[in-house]
């Protein structure tokens, strides 16, 4: 991708997601969600790593619209004491539903009474055009909360504390979390190589 390209498709229907990264793009670089291409559906997530899923979403997405590139990502929490779960399972923890707040709900139950909350989020960003397909990461360190604090964020922001810090994603500023999230880090190798 040259610095002229100014549209690429992500490949997501998370409005929340899309916010997010809208809020750590360039003003050059424009995105588009699946909403705003007018997809209904959902792709297909099957693979058993964050980064199959996120490559085979922008795969998908590929063959759907008719676009020169599109990205996509997968995030997992990863939890110490419970072996890296939930991992690639971390939407659909608690159900198909895709429920927030019974995912919340189930991890703490599995993590009553234990001492190591320690867990990480991890992002996967696959890019994909005709000629390439590449991948970034961003991890972010922390632990996970005994109850569910604050309303900003979405997901598991609620229960994750970000390492250095002593409230919750869902506690802090998103201008905070924008700046140290797992998701941020991985945008930011995303961007860079956007720019050569």
């Amino acid at each position: 991708m040259t610095k002229s390209t100014s549209f690429v498709l992500f490949a997501s229907g998370n409005a929340n997601k899309t916010n997010e990264i809208r809020n750590l793009l360039d003003d050059g670089l424009h995105i588009s969600d699946l909403n705003e291409m007018g997809f209904e559906g959902e792709l297909k997530e099957e693979g058993m790593t964050l980064e199959e899923n996120a490559i085979s979403k922008a795969e998908q997405a590929l063959k759907i619209f008719d676009v020169d590139a599109c990205f996509a990502e997968d995030t997992g929490l990863e939890v110490e004491a419970l072996n890296g779960a939930p991992g690639v399972f971390s939407a659909r923890f608690a159900g198909p539903e895709n429920d927030p707040t019974a995912n919340i709900q189930k991890l703490l139950e599995l993590l009553d009474g234990q001492s190591n909350r320690n867990a990480r989020f991890r992002t996967v960003i696959a890019y994909l055009s005709n000629t390439q397909k590449v991948t970034f990461e961003g991890i972010v360190n922390g632990k996970i909360a005994s109850v569910p604090s604050g309303k900003n964020g979405f997901g598991y922001d609620p229960v994750f504390i970000p390492e250095g810090y002593k409230k919750t994603f869902g506690e802090l500023p998103v201008s905070v979390k924008d700046e140290i999230s797992h998701r941020a880090r991985a945008f930011r190798k995303f961007i860079e190589f956007l720019k050569k």
